[in-house]
């Protein structure tokens, strides 16, 4: 936050000023009481197991020089010190509900700033595409994006009030797992160009379909800006003939004649993509890309950036050589080399679409002979979990895979789908009270000439496993 004080903050949210001086300036928002950044304001959220109103004392000790609160002022006085100073010598503001003021704040911060903000959601791969849109756009303007994963309820004002207004433009990214929680996040963000990535089954278990899922992501329309621009898949089913609301523009990007971004002559070269960007229907600017992110679909995350620096006036070869120089994010297909063995690093996160996306890197990568692929329960799909996790064995069944091994209770259903295609196929099952045994298994089990993959809900902690097996052989 720059050049706010607390009675900014007041105005804002619509609180009380029960103790402290107005005129403090704060800089930084934060939800965690054991870290400040300087001149912070504390969030105490009230969770479904812990309210943070009992850690206003220990954020104030640690730095922050205002707290809301919903729980003092009429219904119970401000603290008193050990020395008798109210509130610890610090401002508190008096609020009915320390979420909904923090999205209030955010949403008057956002009406400060003039540079045009670029809002990313989507079933699978917003992450990677936000950061792949910020590495395009830097090549000609000063980005800011989103801070690690801070896309919800109560990430997103904190990502907003972090915006500089020597940023020239913004990335930032839109998440949802409930039903109206985008259109919350959207109105906060209020963005000129609204990208949708996919829409999968990630958090089907809380919205019942993919038609609803659909519905849901659209609804990033209603924070989008007069004029501004829906940028959708032109590849999806769900997308393809999706249009944004009256007084926007809609474009699409993709492989299809139908994208108005589209890649062409796509290949991969162990692995890596490679392709031309065409850019515009007319096919007038179109550039060379090779990226260093596994996985053909990562052709589509890119054409989003290539989409958005075009249309900010970033010169797209340029772009193209910011964009070939991301080399993707810790837990996302990072790819480590040790000992001749190859391993793909995808921990983070995993549903039926990014998983048989991770397969076919696997099968992509040339230089191994021998091919194996760990995978973990998929999280959050519903009454439809124990399919979803055999067709994805299935698919990995019909590929040249030389061992499989499975983490987990939902995890032998990939197993049971695998040897369904294959019986054949060499597989090897961990329960997840077996996680050490598993870990020091294929640690043991790995030799030169293996590319192994590691792929599961993040739930499912094979990020450890990922960072044992390195360890082990470095």
């Amino acid at each position: 936050m720059q050049d706010w004080t607390v009675n900014d903050l007041v105005k804002a949210c619509g609180g009380v000023l029960l103790c402290g001086d107005g005129d403090t300036p704060v800089e930084h928002i934060s939800l965690d009481s054991r870290k400040m950044e300087g001149n912070d304001l504390f969030v105490p959220l009230i969770g479904e197991k812990v309210d943070a109103h009992r850690f206003i004392r220990q954020a104030l000790e640690n730095g922050a020089v205002v707290t809301l609160t919903s729980e003092h002022g009429a219904k119970q006085p401000v603290p008193v010190s050990d020395d008798g100073v109210i509130g610890c010598g610090r401002a508190w503001i008096a609020v009915d509900d320390t979420k909904l003021a923090l999205q209030a704040i955010g949403r008057a911060y956002r009406k400060t700033l003039t540079l045009p903000l670029i809002g990313i959601t989507g079933s699978v791969g917003k992450t990677t595409t936000k950061e792949m849109v910020a590495a395009a756009l830097s090549a000609g303007l000063r980005v800011y994006k989103t801070y690690g994963s801070r896309n919800s309820q109560v990430g997103v004002p904190i990502t907003i009030t972090d915006i500089d207004k020597e940023d020239q433009i913004g990335v930032i990214e839109l998440g949802m797992s409930e039903p109206g929680e985008l259109t919350v996040i959207a109105e906060m963000a209020r963005v000129d160009v609204a990208a949708i990535t996919n829409i999968g089954v990630a958090h089907i278990e809380q919205l019942g379909s993919q038609e609803n899922i659909f519905r849901e992501k659209m609804t990033i329309q209603n924070g989008l800006k007069d004029g501004g621009i829906l940028l959708l898949n032109g590849d999806d089913p769900f997308l393809k003939d999706a249009e944004a609301k009256p007084g926007c523009r809609t474009l699409y990007y993709g492989m299809g004649e139908n994208c108005d971004y589209r890649a062409v002559d796509v290949r991969l070269v162990n692995g890596y993509p490679t392709f031309t960007a065409v850019c515009g229907r007319d096919g007038a600017k179109q550039v060379e890309v090779r990226l260093k992110v596994m996985g053909s679909h990562q052709v589509q995350n890119a054409m989003v950036a290539l989409a958005v620096a075009d249309l900010y006036g970033v010169d797209l070869k340029a772009a193209a050589e910011s964009l070939g120089q991301f080399a993707g994010m810790k837990g996302r297909q990072q790819v480590h080399h040790f000992d001749g063995i190859t391993l793909i690093d995808d921990t983070y996160n995993a549903n039926p679409v990014s998983m048989k996306g991770a397969i076919d890197n696997l099968t992509a990568v040339e230089d191994c002979s021998r091919r194996i692929a760990l995978l973990a329960d998929m999280k959050e799909l519903g009454p439809e979990s124990v399919r979803f996790h055999r067709e994805v064995g299935e698919y990995l069944g019909a590929r040249p895979i030389g061992l499989l091994v499975t983490y987990g209770e939902l995890a032998k259903e990939i197993e049971a789908g695998a040897r369904k295609a294959n019986p054949k196929l060499l597989v090897r099952h961990f329960e997840e009270s077996e996680k050490e045994e598993m870990e020091r298994w294929i640690a043991g089990e790995l030799k030169a000439g293996d590319c192994i993959l590691m792929k599961g809900s993040n739930s499912m902690n094979l990020g450890e496993a990922a960072d044992y097996v390195c360890q082990r052989h470095h």
